[in-house]
């Protein structure tokens, strides 16, 4: 059941990570790290809603120091006890399709942590949109212990083979201080123009 926001003067910002918390303990740091970081911008935070793993303790961390925190999760993890109900919201969705849109709808900014598929998943498809022109939404990698480095390459490569351009490219920041991370999230993408903006003056083949 929703509680209802608290009211907040600052941004919402996003985390995407994981749902275990890794094999080394500088994961866990970070994810406090950024959920204290975003308590201490006067922020609110919107995440998975889960209770465990590094989405847990950054909501955990967010919520100690005093910021609002926004769960969004599917009917079915609620149902296999995965959700944390100590948030200040918990906004339940019928499918993984409408919870990644509603994180979405109700975020400012995101955040990526370290994390598997369902991390990476949430990510790329923010990144997407931001491509096709559908939002406006600033995405930092908190690239933790070079956690990402392998991921840029990917990018860069994507980028010299002619799959993304370079503006788009540029929509993938990195970060290596929560704080910052926090901070880049809070503001809008990098200029770019959205992919198809001119398709319209483009000669057909």
């Amino acid at each position: 059941m929703s509680l209802g926001p608290e009211p907040h003067s600052g941004r919402r910002i996003c985390v995407f990570c994981g749902s275990s918390f890794g094999t080394d303990p500088v994961y866990r740091q970070a994810a406090e790290a950024v959920g204290a970081a975003i308590a201490a911008g006067g922020h609110s935070m919107v995440y998975g809603g889960g209770n465990v793993g590094l989405m847990g303790a950054a909501a955990d961390a967010a919520l100690g120091a005093g910021a609002p925190v926004i769960g969004v999760m599917t009917e079915q993890l609620v149902e296999l006890e995965k959700a944390h109900h100590g948030v200040t919201e918990l906004d339940i969705q019928p499918t993984m399709h409408a919870r990644k849109a509603r994180m979405v709808d109700l975020s400012d900014g995101v955040v990526v942590l370290p994390g598997g598929f369902g991390t990476l998943d949430e990510t790329f498809e923010v990144l997407t949109w931001n491509q096709l022109g559908l939002i406006e939404c600033g995405v930092v990698f908190l690239d933790v212990d070079g956690f990402f480095q392998s991921l840029f390459e990917f990018v860069d490569r994507a980028v010299g083979s002619g799959f993304v351009s370079p503006a788009h490219g540029a929509m993938a920041q990195r970060a290596t201080d929560p704080a910052i991370a926090v901070e880049l999230a809070c503001q809008p993408p990098p200029g770019y123009s959205p992919k198809w903006a001119d398709a319209v003056d483009r000669p057909r083949r």
